[in-house]
């Protein structure tokens, strides 16, 4: 029986990255010695067992063979005459496809570390093409490791290409495609994961709503880019630049949708795509189960964003109506990230990347003077129901109105 850290630890260490997970495999063993060991068995599906003291997941050694569709269709056979090499070959990259043993050695049968040298992204096996997982985590790590130089292999994309054009994406799960999806967005350059999945076919099959809004002009006056899909990636890189939450990222990614259904004789103008945009955002946002901070702020962002680029344009009565729409009084923190979705939003374009955004502040203040309209002295006048809810509309927008004139003042 011996034990081997593998994948990512390895890796990463070998990079002079931080190690968070480690993950053991164990080569010689049955299920009956990890128990007999103190091991406990995880779920029936496959051989992993929690280690008795430290918690963490020792997985036997494993052979696995395509017998269904997506990332679940494999039939998994574990037993002490599993090599090493047999369950490394099982992995999807080959600078996942290394082992280190307890005295530090490294076992590398298929190139991981001359790969990790080289910069460069490459499958271990023609079976990488039976996972279609494997196509939006090659992306996640040409995201991750972006910044050091890494590129995915020409020949690994051509299999990504292939995997996208089976229908085989189709078969992922709406819950696991998003996993990596949200993972992948946290990465610091989330928008090498989108070119990616675009580069290999994976985008048009995943997210056609994005991948058309590439080759769709904008106006160049607004947009120096002109490209309304390179403009969402420059859109998407401000936001982890800035390390935005999720939610924004999100948000970010979903906001110009509509532009794909401007009809191509009113190009580069775009009226109305807010409006337009909000069907793709929902059916977006459904199709991978978004959690519903998600979906509402890509919906709100979808629908307002261009309220907020015009914000010290607008009458206190728009105004008002946006703050309402955010209801600010009681979820305060949904209007900030829609005020930064819309910064990064105007920060997205090329050259433009550092100019100042008042709007930001000034919609900030126009929220906080809406919220200090105090509701007891109407209550205290005998209103209630809606009369006081009319009352205290007039009183905020009141309120707007005097924020207005001292602003431009």
């Amino acid at each position: 029986m011996q034990i081997y850290k593998v994948g990512g630890a390895v890796r990463d260490r070998l990079l002079g990255q931080p190690v968070s997970d480690i993950d053991w495999v164990v080569v010689g063993a049955s299920a009956e010695q990890m128990q007999a060991l103190g091991y406990r068995p995880v779920g029936a599906d496959f051989p992993v067992f929690i280690h008795p003291k430290s918690g963490e997941e020792y997985a036997l050694a494993r052979t696995e063979r395509k017998s269904g569709r997506g990332y679940g269709g494999f039939t998994f056979h574990a037993s002490p005459e599993v090599t090493l090499e047999e369950d490394l070959i099982r992995r999807d990259l080959t600078i996942n496809a290394m082992a280190e043993d307890e005295q530090g050695n490294v076992s590398d049968p298929y190139g991981g570390q001359k790969d990790l040298e080289a910069r460069i992204l490459r499958h271990v096996s023609p079976a990488f093409a039976e996972d279609p997982l494997r196509v939006l985590r090659v992306a996640r790590f040409a995201a991750r490791y972006a910044a050091m130089g890494f590129k995915v292999a020409p020949e690994t994309i051509e299999l990504m290409r292939q995997l996208s054009e089976s229908g085989e994406l189709q078969a992922l799960t709406a819950e696991r495609s998003w996993k990596e999806i949200a993972r992948a967005l946290m990465e610091d350059q989330p928008q090498v994961f989108i070119q990616a999945l675009r580069d290999c076919g994976a985008l048009k099959e995943l997210m056609p709503e994005l991948d058309a809004l590439f080759g769709v002009p904008q106006p160049e006056a607004h947009h120096p880019e002109i490209d309304s899909g390179l403009h969402t990636l420059s859109v998407l890189e401000q936001a982890a630049r800035h390390q935005q939450p999720l939610s924004v990222r999100w948000a970010c990614l979903l906001h110009d949708l509509g532009k794909g259904l401007t009809p191509e004789e009113e190009w580069p103008r775009h009226i109305a795509h807010e409006q337009r945009g909000l069907k793709l955002i929902k059916a977006v946002n459904q199709r991978f189960k978004v959690p519903r901070e998600c979906q509402e702020l890509a919906a709100l962002v979808g629908e307002y964003h261009t309220h907020c680029h015009r914000a010290l344009e607008l009458r206190a009565s728009t105004l008002l109506e946006l703050l309402q729409s955010f209801d600010v009084y009681r979820r305060p923190q949904r209007f900030e990230e829609f005020i930064a979705a819309c910064e990064m939003d105007a920060r997205g374009r090329k050259g433009l990347e550092q100019r100042q955004y008042p709007q930001a502040d000034y919609l900030r203040g126009a929220a906080a003077a809406a919220r200090a309209v105090q509701v007891q002295p109407l209550v205290q006048q005998g209103l209630t129901g809606q009369a006081l809810g009319e009352a205290l509309k007039g009183e905020r927008l009141k309120a707007l109105k005097a924020y207005k004139n001292s602003f431009s003042a």
